[in-house]
């Protein structure tokens, strides 16, 4: 017999606890026996109750037995809940995606919210179509605002996110060429990202954009938006302060001129600060809690983190790559300023058919910054650089012939995206 969404999610409201993994069953929990390309969750579900779930939901009749909650299909049971339980909170609900910094730009905007207000925000990166239900299923009663992330790498993603979520406010960090395999080139990155605003442009949702940006400013032209950036015309204001090693701002508050400093490495991350500022003005947290919040933010995960070795300064900013925050972090490490400067990448993936052009791309403009050593990492690279530079299929391979050079007295720069695992690389130095 099927079970109802109104029985299921009254059953959750007595076990708010989910799991959709086999191998991690809290006591009394819901577990959601999902599908994928390699595993079938219902073959779990029995052992997921012996193991302490008070029901495990499924879909698959043959697997039937006691504490089992038999629905059509347990993903779209998973994001039904979700939705239910969301207009069951009369909440605000902010969406934030975009190509690159959209999750410590989330981390920031939390942090700053934080201040002021019980907030529910996505964990980690969990920003996809199983992510996003969990967070929202974790919005409680005393939960006053909702963070939520949203990833993609296909047309179409953003929107059913959207369509659960229902968020009242969003904001776009940028569009880049990130997933351009997926979205099928750098015009369907923007097609795809635009599916927040069409939501919100749809709801008459609010829009925080950055001022600077053209293409965005472009796509909400005629929405209701709020401006941060640079620029005279934002409603936050902000300038890149100088004479520290770290992101320094000011920020323009009425006739106050306030300091902000951060923990964050790059001129690239100050759009996210003034985004977090922005929204912490704009849902009224107080001028000296939004900059405490921002300040006392510490990057973690490979995301523009500054370390000390024994030996080296490094920029660690390994957590995902693409042409554009590639590009961007060379930009920035070049203005640094340091006697002895070396850049490890690793390579950007799911570019397709444009991933050779890329590489070459940024190839070119390592020698154009004249980095003391330049080191390359993933078949990618290795291909489009040829001889010309020290170059590695694997990242334990640079691991390896680091650990053997002994590298002392570089500022280094570790980029490169995920599945290349730069990070494998910070023990040698």
């Amino acid at each position: 017999m099927h079970t109802t969404l109104d029985e299921l999610y009254n059953i959750f409201i007595k076990h708010r606890t989910i799991s959709t993994d086999s191998r991690q069953i809290p006591d009394g929990c819901l577990f959601f026996a999902l599908k994928g390309e390699n595993f079938n969750g219902n073959v779990y579900a029995k052992a997921a109750i012996e193991n302490g779930a008070a029901y495990a939901v499924i879909d698959d009749s043959s697997f039937e037995g006691d504490k089992t909650l038999l629905v059509d299909d347990v993903l779209t049971a998973l994001q039904q809940l979700a939705l239910m339980h969301r207009r069951k909170h009369n909440i605000p609900v902010l969406a934030i995606t975009g190509s690159n910094g959209k999750t410590t730009t989330k981390e920031l905007i939390n942090a700053v919210l934080s201040r002021k207000y019980r907030v529910t925000a996505t964990r980690g990166n969990l920003n996809n179509h199983i992510g996003v239900p969990l967070t929202l299923l974790g919005i409680t009663t005393d939960t006053e605002l909702a963070i939520i992330e949203m990833g993609a790498n296909h047309q179409g993603e953003i929107a059913q996110l959207c369509s659960f979520a229902e968020p009242t406010h969003g904001m776009i960090t940028n569009i880049g060429k990130a997933h351009l395999e997926g979205f099928g080139g750098y015009q369907g990155v923007i097609k795809a990202k635009s599916e927040l605003y069409a939501w919100l442009r749809d709801s008459g949702g609010k829009v925080f954009v950055n001022a600077g940006n053209e293409l965005l400013m472009e796509l909400t032209t005629g929405m209701n938006r709020v401006l941060y950036g640079s620029e005279q015309n934002a409603y936050c204001r902000g300038t890149i302060g100088t004479g520290s090693e770290m992101l320094y701002i000011n920020w323009y508050s009425g006739a106050d001129i306030i300091p902000v400093s951060t923990n964050l490495v790059g001129s690239y991350n100050f759009e996210n600060a003034m985004a977090a500022i922005c929204i912490g003005m704009f849902f009224e947290v107080p001028s000296e809690k939004v900059q405490s919040a921002i300040s006392e933010y510490l990057p973690s995960n490979s995301r523009s983190q500054a370390m000390k070795t024994a030996n080296n300064s490094i920029i660690l900013d390994a957590y995902n790559a693409n042409p554009t925050s590639m590009q961007a972090a060379l930009s920035n490490f070049s203005q640094v300023k340091a006697d002895h400067k070396m850049v490890i990448l690793g390579d950007m993936l799911e570019l397709g058919e444009e991933s050779p052009a890329e590489h070459q791309a940024i190839i070119d403009l390592v020698q154009k910054s004249a980095f003391e050593k330049a080191i390359f990492v993933g078949p990618e690279f290795k291909k489009a650089a040829g001889q010309r530079f020290i170059c590695f299929v694997h990242s334990d391979e640079a691991y390896q012939w680091l650990l053997e050079q002994k590298p002392e007295g570089y500022t280094i720069l570790i980029k490169g995206s995920r599945g290349i695992q730069m990070e494998k690389v910070l023990e040698a130095l």
